[in-house]
């Protein structure tokens, strides 16, 4: 017959060994580098997670960029809150709105060009270790910009330097070259229930 004192015996045999497991593979884990993270899928999260990403950095003290490619010019909660860190973030919405929203394939380019000007600069910037490139993805889709351009100087960032694309379609190249790819997938959504979008839940 099992006893509570058994149960509780190889209970800790199990944490022990698991333990012993877990801490010989962080132990073998030894490179620390910048890396390219990319967060792509249907689901929704994709710039939460990035910004929540940021807030950790920043609380660590790190310095850190935003550029947004595509979205228009409101004025979200994520960067209400993120700019209350004041000159700790460099920050640039450059896009004119979604595609579907300009109708202009020739203005969609250009401001895709002005973002990645801004991002280029911040990469050159010494002072900053994370950047989010928010909606990257959906620009290189819609192939405003040059994925081979774009990737190479992605792979030719400081080796210090943090660097998280949002957006649906990632393209090949891009997941290829990066560090951490995590795919958002759709289980459900309240928009399909007809539930508009909300301040503090989606902006």
């Amino acid at each position: 017959m099992t006893t509570a004192n058994d149960e509780e015996t190889r209970h800790k045999a199990k944490m022990a060994h698991r333990k012993a497991v877990q801490d010989a593979e962080v132990a073998g884990k030894t490179i620390e580098k910048g890396l390219l993270i990319v967060h792509t899928g249907k689901g929704k999260g994709k710039s939460t997670a990035a910004f929540g990403l940021m807030l950790r950095a920043l609380g660590r003290g790190f310095r850190c960029g935003v550029v947004q490619f595509g979205k228009g010019m409101w004025q979200s909660g994520e960067r209400t809150a993120i700019e209350r860190f004041g000159d700790q973030v460099e920050w640039h919405t450059l896009g004119e709105g979604f595609t579907w929203e300009t109708q202009d394939r020739a203005r969609d380019i250009d401001a895709a060009k002005r973002a990645w000007a801004a991002a280029r600069k911040l990469m050159a910037d010494p002072s900053i270790r994370l950047i989010v490139l928010d909606e990257l993805n959906i620009t290189l889709r819609y192939d405003h910009l040059d994925v081979k351009e774009v990737v190479a100087a992605l792979q030719a960032r400081r080796t210090d330097q943090h660097i998280v694309v949002t957006g649906r379609n990632a393209k090949p190249e891009l997941v290829e070259a990066a560090d951490l790819v995590t795919e958002m997938a759709p289980v459900k959504h309240h928009f399909a229930a007809g539930v508009k979008a909300q301040e503090g839940i989606e902006f």
